[in-house]
């Protein structure tokens, strides 16, 4: 069985149209994606089968998060000194190249060489992967999901189950290929497939590193949930442990944890708990037999102080990253992850990226959406996630030159020709004369309407305007005095 490097791959430069015109003619993946999806939703409303607790529940999640960001400076300051009482090294990056290089720093402090990784979003938003390959040094995942992508040189397709654009044939395949084993689409052996392969792997990590689910301010607590055990094994086998993670993630308590675990869990896979709550908040003591000899924290801003800074955006910042948003959305859920070509799909990725890499790079995300409402629906915390996508769509076509700027890349679909053609549609709309005037040539001239008007008329009908005006037919209709 072969357990060589794996070389994590480069994103294809495609644009955002291009790729989702390429999902959705894709019949295998939409088939996968609507298997997947059919069955979380299913999931989650038999998680959530008594509607008044759910609702509770949503309210409550949304009021520990606005606490936490209300106080988020104090909570970050807070979290950072328990932790040193605790033994735990507290690291500070503005972005992501900052980032990577503390984690590089670290690993070379120790002179490692091979590092496992648990799920880490995070790490994504770093391309850690990538980065450490580059320089020499193995990351490989341990988490079955990301294993399987980072395997196949791809990326995650979702945050939460990042394989979920494969069936077990294609899994089978890619074990085959890759690994050398037996072909099988027995899921059980798959996984035990993998297992072996990572165990071993495990054991001869210099470094595991690790995300967070939620940092606890108060004790100066990391935790982390997961299902398979990697996560156990990533942050107490390895003599080091570096966990990464956004500022947004802190908690003021031990109490709010309780809530937003239950929220997650029900909204993500539908179950009451994840098999593993991992609760760190050091290294491993004298008289401890197990846990890492360090332990690290590496803080990630990446523009989430740009969000914090606008009243309206910081809601961004309550995402607990389940993915329930992503499992309802009629968007999504065509086209997959890979199609948005960002670390965070769906609509929660199109409201989180615009501030980690700009408007300019992601223009076409606030608007690849059908603004039905669902994403909000069934958001465990209640971000009201169409609200900021309209928003969004706001800053997209604002002057670049405006005097107030809310976020990078801002005014990147701004077009002085349109602005003008809306700004004379509303002094037309705002005066009866130049109203009646526009539509008694419009219908007169109506054959002479384009029947391309832009992207929009390629899957839809130019509108003409009507032979007859309403004010004619009225005018008409009163003259042979009828009522």
């Amino acid at each position: 069985m072969s357990t060589s490097t794996i070389i994590p791959t480069v994103a294809v430069e495609e644009d955002f149209r291009t790729r989702a015109h390429n999902a959705l003619g894709d019949a295998q993946l939409r088939g996968n994606f609507r298997k997947a999806m059919d069955s979380l939703m299913t999931k989650r409303a038999a998680a959530f089968s008594d509607a008044h607790e759910r609702e509770h529940l949503r309210a409550l999640g949304n009021a520990i998060r606005a606490r936490a960001l209300s106080k988020l400076p104090d909570l970050l300051e807070q979290l950072e000194q328990n932790l040193t009482r605790n033994g735990v090294k507290v690291h500070w990056a503005e972005t992501v190249d900052e980032a990577n290089g503390i984690v590089l720093s670290i690993i070379r402090a120790h002179e490692g060489r091979q590092v496992i990784k648990g799920k880490s979003m995070v790490s994504e938003e770093m391309e850690m992967n990538h980065f450490l390959a580059d320089r020499g040094i193995e990351c490989l995942e341990s988490d079955m999901g990301e294993y399987i992508v980072q395997l196949d040189h791809e990326k995650p397709s979702h945050i939460i189950m990042p394989a979920i654009h494969k069936n077990a044939g294609q899994v089978a395949s890619l074990f085959h290929d890759k690994l050398g084993v037996e072909y099988t689409k027995d899921v059980d052996q798959l996984i035990q497939i993998g297992r072996k392969v990572l165990r071993q792997k495990f054991f001869e990590a210099d470094i595991g590193v690790s995300g967070v689910n939620f940092a606890v301010a108060e004790t100066g607590t990391l935790l982390l949930v997961e299902n398979e055990g990697n996560g156990r094994m990533t942050t107490t086998v390895p003599p080091v442990h570096i966990a990464v993670t956004g500022i947004e993630k802190v908690v003021e308590n031990l109490r709010d944890v309780v809530p937003l675990l239950s929220l997650l869990t029900r909204s993500a896979l539908g179950i009451p708990i994840t098999t593993y709550v991992n609760m760190i908040s050091g290294p491993r003591k004298e008289h401890e037999l197990d846990g890492p000899q360090e332990v690290h924290l590496v803080l990630l801003d990446n523009g989430r102080s740009q969000a914090f800074a606008d009243s309206e955006l910081r809601q961004t910042l309550n995402c607990i990253r389940c993915g329930a948003c992503m499992n309802h959305c009629p968007v999504y859920t065509r086209i997959g992850g890979h199609a948005y070509g960002e670390v965070y799909p769906g609509p929660i990725g199109k409201i989180i990226t615009p501030h980690m890499v700009g408007l300019a790079k992601v223009p076409d995300h606030p608007s690849a959406s059908s603004l039905c409402g669902a994403c909000g629906d069934v958001c465990p915390v209640k971000i009201p996630i169409p609200a900021l996508l309209r928003r969004l769509r706001e800053e997209n076509v604002k002057a670049p030159d405006s005097p107030h700027q809310v976020m990078r890349g801002q005014g990147s679909k701004y077009s002085r020709k349109e602005r003008f053609i809306w700004n004379a549609w509303a002094k037309l709309n705002s005066s009866p004369t130049l109203y009646r005037l526009f539509g008694f040539f419009a219908t007169r001239l109506r054959a002479l309407t384009p029947s391309n008007v832009g992207p929009w008329t390629q899957n839809h009908s130019a509108p003409k305007p009507a032979a007859r005006s309403l004010h004619d037919m009225a005018r008409e209709h009163f003259a042979k005095g009828d009522r």
